[in-house]
Formats: C-alpha cells, sequence, structure tokens
C-alpha cells in the first residue's frame, strides 16, 4: 500500500504518455466514487480498472473496491492471484491493509472473493465490521472507486447510496438503456441519490454518445427528479478486446490506442471535477452512508 508520505512527492511528466501528468496534491478527503450499471456486461470492471490506472497516472493515490461480491473478476482481469481477499476480512482473519495488494501503475486492489455465495447476502453485522475496517484505512487515498455489480441488488444500492459520486455506465443497446433508468429510479425515489454522472461505453463516434446522453436525459428530466451529467464516453476498440485477453489494461500496453485516449481524457475530467466538502469527509463519509444504509 503506498505510504501517506508519498502523497508528497511529485511526478515528473513522461513524455510517452498521451495526457501528461500532474504533481502529487496533498489532501484529506478522499473522493468515493462507486461506478454502477443497471444491466451486466457492459465493460463496468474494464472501465474501472483502466480509470484507476489513468487516475494514478496523474498523481493520486487509487484504491479499487471490487464490490461485487458474488462475481469478483478485476483481480482475473488484471492477472492478479491476490492470497488474501474480502472475505477473510468478513470473517475476523484478516484486516483491510493486510488484503489489499498492488496492481499495475500503482493501483491498490481490494479483492473480493469470487463466487462466493454468501458474500452476496451479508446480514447486519458482517456489513458493520467491514465497514469498520476502512477507519484502518484513514486518509490514506485521494481516489476510492468501487467496481459494483449491476442490477438492483441491496448491495448495488448499498455502496451506490453511500458513494459521494455515481458513474452510471451505459452502453448504445435498448435494454442497457432501460436498465440505467431502472437503477436510477431506485436510487433516485427510494434512497434520495438525484445526480449521476453519466459514461457511454464502446461507442463508435462522440455524436452517438451524446445522442443517447440526450435520449436518456429527455426521459429522465420527463419522469424523474434527477439531474445528469455527461461525463464522456470510451470509443469501441479491437485494442481493448485484445488487452483483455492478455489480461492487461489497454491504456498500459496501447496508450495511444483510441480507447485509452478517451481513458485519459476521461481522468483529467474527474480530476478536475471540484469536490465539495459533505459533511462527513473521505472514508468517514462512506461509512457513515453505509450505516445509513442499514438504517433505511
Amino acid at each position: 500500500m503506498i505510504a501517506p508520505k508519498e502523497i508528497e512527492k511529485s511526478y515528473k511528466c513522461d513524455s510517452q504518455w498521451p495526457y501528461g501528468c500532474l504533481q502529487k496534491v496533498k489532501t484529506n478527503q478522499t473522493r468515493i466514487i462507486s461506478i454502477t450499471s443497471g444491466k451486466g456486461g457492459v465493460g463496468k470492471t474494464n472501465i474501472v480498472a483502466n480509470l484507476a490506472y489513468t487516475i494514478a497516472q496523474l498523481g493520486k493515490r487509487v484504491l479499487v473496491l471490487d464490490a461485487d461480491l458474488g462475481l469478483a473478476n478485476i483481480d482475473i482481469l488484471l492477472g492478479l492471484t491476490p492470497r488474501y481477499t474480502l472475505e477473510h476480512v468478513i470473517m475476523g482473519k484478516k484486516h483491510l491493509p493486510e488484503v489489499i495488494v498492488s496492481g499495475p501503475g500503482g493501483v491498490d486492489i481490494l479483492p473480493a472473493s469470487s463466487g462466493v455465495e454468501e458474500l452476496t447476502n451479508l446480514n447486519a453485522n458482517q456489513r458493520e465490521h467491514i465497514f469498520n475496517e476502512f477507519f484502518l484505512l484513514n486518509e490514506d487515498y485521494d481516489f476510492l472507486l468501487i467496481d459494483t455489480a449491476a442490477g438492483i441488488s441491496s448491495n448495488v444500492i448499498c455502496f451506490n447510496v453511500a458513494a459521494s459520486e455515481v458513474i452510471n455506465v451505459i452502453e448504445p443497446d435498448p435494454t442497457s438503456f432501460t436498465d440505467a433508468y431502472a437503477l436510477m429510479k431506485v436510487l433516485s425515489v427510494k434512497y434520495g441519490v438525484n445526480h449521476f454522472k453519466i459514461l457511454l461505453n464502446s461507442v463508435n463516434s462522440e455524436e452517438e454518445a451524446k445522442g443517447i446522453f440526450e435520449k436518456i436525459e429527455l426521459v429522465t428530466n420527463k419522469f424523474l427528479n434527477v439531474t445528469l451529467e455527461y461525463l464522456g464516453f470510451i470509443f469501441r476498440d479491437k485494442k481493448l478486446k485484445e488487452a483483455v485477453r492478455k489480461q492487461q489494461l489497454v491504456v498500459e500496453i496501447y496508450p495511444y490506442a483510441k480507447s485509452s485516449r478517451c481513458f485519459f481524457q476521461l481522468a483529467r475530467v474527474i480530476c478536475k471535477i471540484p469536490h465539495e466538502s459533505p459533511h462527513f469527509n473521505g472514508f468517514q463519509r462512506f461509512i457513515h452512508g453505509l450505516f445509513k444504509r442499514e438504517e433505511l
């Protein structure tokens, strides 16, 4: 795990990277961002991994939480074989810092346990135990990216409600559009989440991405009390599929690919977004949100 003093160091710009880099800036807040989707198979985990890498290249400390507790696969995507997982924390055998592993580009990964059915039905005591462990991390990271499961299960809702920011991933497919709307409807009507960042994945052009965004914004404006923010898009790219087959990140092995340039641009956009100070900062706010979810 990255030592706290590392935040005081600056990174030199590398001309090999399409969008350069920024210096690390000391902060006492962690931005908690959930990357979610109503429909499975939209490339959400791939987006989380590549986005984490590119944000780290901008001098930020990034932790990825694999919150797809039943079907975790970010470790497989990155070619990692973690010795311990979130399951060991649930069972009280390990603490979070002992479970976190280093991924590509200095990104830290908190792996879940793939295929363990009981992790998809955590009781209140188990959740409380896990989320208390986050206090051990204090404010060691600039970003916590949460890779949620797809759909509207209790765990998906739990992490999205607790996050400070929600990125909803949508593909140019009618079912993806419909399921994305359903997820936002549940989060807004039942839990008061009324702001969503929209990311279009696997599009052929910027015009296609903006067209899909305009359609879903038209529907939400009519039927939901939510605000949508157009975050950007990721190009459909053969290099991206090649990287997945190689269990590597496209931004790492093909930094000038179409999709890689989208990820670098997306990282810069996210890092420039001002982070308003909530009543509970960083991990404290995150944990408070999770406890509040239990009360709901």
